[in-house]
């Protein structure tokens, strides 16, 4: 028996800074209904401090598209945890739990495009 806290990472993770183990946990999350609860409670809450951040502390002058997005998305951050919580309490939703997993992707690429960006500023 092996050890997971102690083994090396692979050849590819080291290589792609671990997207890869990224796209496994969200398909791995899609069969595991506790890995699916941790998932979305966490990617949610992540997703709404980070574009909270954004929104108050990174300004963009008149661009009301712009905090009208980030609005958006911290609204689907927060639904996004409180569905991983809702769906703990019964398997059988796990359907729509893994709906919402897979169309949070869009708003993470929004953030990190935006979040690039003003790094590089």
């Amino acid at each position: 028996m092996e050890n997971t806290l102690f083994t090396l990472p692979d050849a590819a993770e080291l290589v792609d800074g671990g997207v890869s183990s990224f796209a496994v946990d969200m398909v791995e999350a899609s069969y595991d209904t506790m890995k699916l609860q941790r998932v979305m409670v966490a990617g949610g809450i992540v997703k709404a401090a980070a574009a909270l951040y954004l929104a108050l502390f990174r300004n963009k002058g008149l661009f009301y598209s712009y905090y009208g997005v980030l609005s958006a998305i911290i609204v689907f951050g927060v639904t996004e945890a409180w569905t991983g919580l809702w769906i703990s309490h019964n398997c059988r939703w796990r359907a729509v739990g893994t709906t919402v997993l897979w169309l949070s992707i869009l708003p993470l690429f929004f953030l990190a495009g935006v979040a690039g960006s003003a790094i590089l500023k």
